[in-house]
């Protein structure tokens, strides 16, 4: 049998060739030197961000690659993104199927990846106004405020024994008791559902060959990163069977609040109107996948990043503390409704997103042939959109590699996904809708943290040694924890008395 494979090997590798080169026959865009069969990938880093900025730097705004078998182009500024858009938009508005993201999705049942259509459009537009309105989210601010009490009390602790927190590890905490009481409610428990998070974050941020070179697939399961991703998707299934299992039985008020997404999902399943965008229990899970997976990582990176950033800007840190103790005086915290005081605060947020894009590769796919620059590309390309490259161009932001908020003064450029220039959650119609539901936790627990603490490096460390280096999963986080020593506010130690 095996010698037999070794035989026929030749000729899919052949045909597999020949098809390359057709496809890449007159090809008009810069395009960086190519290695056989694997094209560019040997071009990427762990950082594959960084790399694609730094092939941009020489190749242009708008550069062609050949990742393994699939085509792609990488959009680098927000003339060139601007450009390719406005006669594109709804063309680019696919997403790529990819192998990890097929199964967690459950076939492309979520509004993330789904496939621009019918389905998607329904929806897209269902989620937003039953599951994160306005008025949805703002029913949260309770649990909100819990939690970030609960995590303010836990530094709390720390003070009292002057003992160094890992904030990395508390502000992911945070984030997922957030997520997790919002989407699933109080009264679900299942034991080691934040280890099935961290597992499934590991796997969608792994590199799988299905995806470059679909013919050599199977080396994913030689590796043992397939074995990986069933065992990792039955525990995160099961943990969905058994919360929807709790909501379906009933239960007291105490035991699930009518509001959680799950809740929602569930009416919304048994709606006759609503019965073909949720027909299914996987239709029902695709949705819960993107509430869950989706919001606990981005808040968490961002929130670590502004501390990060903080502590590098002694200058930004004070002016953003002396805010928020002004706004919120001598009530011992900040509260929600104070939020939309904190203007400076604001910036601090805005322009973290900008230097440390939490999600710096957003990625689309042609849904047919199209027009890039006056050069025709076939369906089924994919793209690139690099954000973090965008918030870096030199034409666009002066100084990019310093962190100012008070760029933003006097600047309407936002990141919510209409602005060319900011596009750390996407872009147009393929946006992050959840970008107002992440908003108020970062908000709410950067406030409180600059309000009752003040906040020193670990005895000998300096700014300058306060690292940056990342590590990418479904969002960029800070490689090494961020550990600080806090020191209690005093207004804080008279609440407390």
């Amino acid at each position: 049998m095996f010698p037999l494979f070794v035989l026929l090997l030749p000729f899919p590798l052949l045909f597999f060739l020949a098809k390359l080169r057709k496809s890449r026959k007159n090809l008009p865009f810069p395009c960086p030197r190519k290695l056989p069969i694997i094209g560019n990938l040997h071009q990427l880093s762990a950082h594959p961000h960084h790399s694609l900025h730094k092939l941009s730097l020489k190749h242009g705004p708008v550069m062609f690659l050949q990742l393994g078998s699939v085509p792609t182009f990488v959009i680098s500024t927000a003339d060139a993104l601007r450009e390719v858009l406005k006669t594109n938009d709804v063309t680019l508005s696919n997403r790529p199927s990819l192998y990890a993201v097929k199964r967690y999705s459950y076939g492309l049942l979520s509004i993330s990846f789904s496939p621009y259509g019918e389905y998607w459009r329904q929806a897209r537009k269902v989620s937003i106004s039953e599951l994160l309105s306005v008025k949805r989210v703002q029913s949260f601010h309770r649990i909100r405020e819990e939690e970030v009490a609960n995590l303010i009390s836990d530094i709390v602790k720390a003070c009292s024994s002057s003992n160094p927190v890992n904030m990395s590890v508390e502000l992911q905490a945070l984030s997922n008791k957030i997520i997790t009481r919002v989407t699933f409610g109080d009264g679900i428990v299942a034991q080691g559902y934040g280890q099935i998070l961290e597992e499934t974050q590991r796997v969608l941020g792994g590199l799988w060959l299905a995806d470059y070179l679909p013919w050599l697939g199977w080396i994913d399961a030689l590796t043992g990163l397939r074995k990986k991703l069933e065992k990792n998707f039955k525990e995160l299934d099961e943990f969905y069977n058994h919360v929807i299992k709790e909501h379906m039985s009933g239960g007291t008020q105490e035991d699930h609040d009518p509001s959680d997404l799950v809740h929602v999902l569930l009416q919304l399943h048994k709606d006759p109107f609503h019965g073909m965008t949720f027909s299914s229990m996987s239709h029902v899970k695709g949705i819960i996948t993107d509430m869950f997976i989706n919001g606990t990582d981005t808040s968490s990176a961002t929130l670590t990043w502004i501390m990060t950033e903080l502590m590098r800007n002694p200058r930004v840190m004070a002016k953003a503390r002396d805010e928020v103790r002004k706004i919120a005086g001598d009530k011992g915290k900040v509260e929600e409704h104070e939020l939309k005081d904190l203007a400076y605060l604001k910036l601090v947020i805005k322009e973290t997103m900008r230097l440390r894009t939490p999600v710096p590769l957003v990625f689309r796919e042609t849904s047919e042939t199209c027009v890039i620059q006056c050069h025709e590309v076939p369906a089924k390309t994919r793209v690139i959109i690099n954000a973090r490259a965008i918030s870096l161009d030199q034409n666009t932001w002066e100084n990019p590699e310093e962190f100012y908020p008070e760029r933003f003064v006097d600047n309407n450029v936002d990141f919510i996904g209409q602005d060319f220039s900011l596009v750390p959650f996407g872009l147009g119609r393929r946006s992050c809708p959840g970008i107002n539901f992440a908003l108020p936790v970062v908000e709410l627990a950067l406030a409180n943290l600059l309000y009752c603490f003040d906040w020193e490096l670990p005895a000998g460390m300096t700014k300058v040694e306060l690292d940056v280096e990342e590590e990418l999963g479904i969002a960029v986080h800070k490689k090494n924890p961020l550990v600080l020593v806090p020191r209690l506010f005093h207004c804080v130690q008279n609440d407390l008395s």
